[in-house]
């Protein structure tokens, strides 16, 4: 049985993260300073427009696009409109955020701050204690709880995870401490001048570790010596029961090594084969997702009504495979192939149900419309993979879209390092559009003097402002 792996790949100004199951890329997502993801963030924020009618304010928290707050405990359908703590302009709030910004709106917040940990989520408010769905025996549910409400101070509510299956009272109580302590410094912290951040607990490695940590990783594989020394001092790596920790120190890049650099260029592509010769056709919009589902190769195989159900079948775990690679959320619309027995749409609903269960983030199957248009939800976190690793094309004034400079330097960077570290030559030219460039040298020429000090051998950068937007051309010298 294969290992279940995260890769932690730090280079400058970079980090990627992804999880890999059974050999194959099952999660990826990327950061840069410039794009850092806000999520978990704890700001004390300015109200700076409130709107009434929709029981919501924006917040100034020092971003470059104001928060958007829903300030009401219910909504005004249900309570009638009564909102005791509406605030106002000038008022000070201490928030969250809870969705990062994404095209010209600005990050949701929300004012139920929380701390999350590998096996709890503290929550400041009085309420039941939480326990992860994927923990399914009634037993072990009502274990955790009672030894969670008693560690609990009064004023707190926590939602265990899934990796807090098993744990003895000494984890959660060591745990529970730690966030208790970071929650209090919170609170002596809000009188601080707005807009200021007081919390940040969304640095990359941390985020990965925290999240994947519940996954049941075998082991965790990071390509930074610094990063590598801070996750050791955690003390979560490498003894009983723990996920390994390894520090990669190959010249092959990390996710060569590995064999998903071509996976992670494959989930940008509308296009999707099946094993049986289907594929999926998958568009992100404004108002959703549309995945078409096409028989392809599969038609005209004997029985027509078991092909379509054969194809259906395949693409709904292949759905529910792509929604987590590329990070699709929102509302999903899936057009699979008509069928015309009742019983083979229950049965693909089923099994779309069932393969969105290996999803970390809340996922939910509604159901087909009379159309045949099978209705889904996954809970929005952060920009999709898509949105991260493309952006508009000027040529056609936005209404195509070309691969970003982030995505484009992470490309450039992967083939200069395969040939310093594979073949005889010993000098390398990039040449590209001057931004580009700029991106690919790192602050300082960091990243070129980084290659010089792993393999000896000098890549030099010429500005070829003929190249277009996303172009480049890497000349090989011996």
């Amino acid at each position: 049985m294969d290992m279940k792996r995260v890769l932690l790949d730090i280079e400058e100004g970079m980090i990627r993260v992804a999880l890999i199951e059974e050999g194959k890329l099952v999660e990826l997502y990327y950061e840069t300073k410039r794009e850092e993801s806000l999520v978990g963030n704890i700001y004390m924020g300015r109200v700076d427009n409130v709107i009434p009618n929709l029981q919501a304010c924006f917040v100034e928290i020092g971003s470059a696009k104001k928060g958007y707050l829903y300030y009401g405990s219910k909504r005004a359908v249900s309570d009638g409109g009564k909102n005791p703590s509406k605030p106002k302009v000038g008022d000070t709030v201490l928030v969250q955020v809870e969705k990062d910004a994404v095209g010209s709106k600005g990050a949701v917040l929300t004012q139920g701050i929380s701390y999350p940990g590998k096996f709890l989520v503290l929550v400041e408010e009085d309420g039941e204690i939480g326990v992860s769905r994927k923990i399914t025996s009634g037993e072990e549910r009502e274990r955790i709880r009672q030894i969670v409400k008693k560690l609990l101070p009064q004023g707190y509510g926590a939602v265990v995870r899934t990796n807090g299956e098993g744990q003895e009272e000494e984890a959660f109580q060591k745990e529970i401490k730690v966030l208790l302590a970071r929650a209090k410094t919170i609170r002596q912290s809000q009188y601080r001048m707005a807009p200021a951040l007081l919390l940040r607990q969304s640095r990359p490695i941390e985020k990965a570790v925290r999240d994947y940590y519940s996954e049941k990783i075998d082991e965790f594989i990071v390509n930074d010596k610094e990063a590598y020394d801070a996750l050791l001092e955690t003390k979560d790596f490498n003894g009983a029961n723990q996920p390994a920790l390894q520090f990669y120190q190959e010249k092959l890049p990390l996710f060569e090594s590995y064999f998903v650099e071509s996976q992670s260029h494959k989930a940008l592509e509308e296009k999707v084969w099946l094993k049986n010769g289907g594929f999926l056709v998958i568009q992100e919009t404004e108002a959703c997702v549309v995945i078409d589902v096409n028989s392809g190769k599969a038609a005209g195989k004997g029985d027509l009504e078991k092909a379509i159900q054969k194809t259906n079948l395949e693409a709904a775990q292949e759905v529910a495979r792509q929604l987590r690679l590329r990070n699709l959320s929102g509302i999903i619309i899936v057009d699979f192939i008509d069928m015309t027995s009742l019983e083979h749409r229950n049965l693909v609903t089923k099994a779309l149900a069932a393969a969105v269960e290996k999803d970390r983030i809340q996922t939910v199957v509604v159901g087909m419309t009379e159309l045949g248009l099978m209705q889904m939800t996954r809970k929005k976190t952060r920009p999709s993979l898509s949105a991260q690793m493309m952006t508009k094309c000027r040529q056609c004034e936005g209404r195509g879209r070309v691969p970003s400079i982030d995505w484009t330097v992470i490309k450039m960077r992967r083939e200069v390092e395969g040939i310093l570290a594979n073949t005889i030559y010993n000098t390398v030219r990039v040449q590209a559009d001057s931004r580009l460039l700029y991106a690919f040298q790192g602050k300082e020429n960091a990243y070129l003097d980084k290659l010089f000090q792993k393999f000896g051998k000098m890549v030099f950068c010429e500005s070829k402002e003929d190249l277009l937007f996303s172009q480049y051309q890497i000349i090989k010298e011996k």
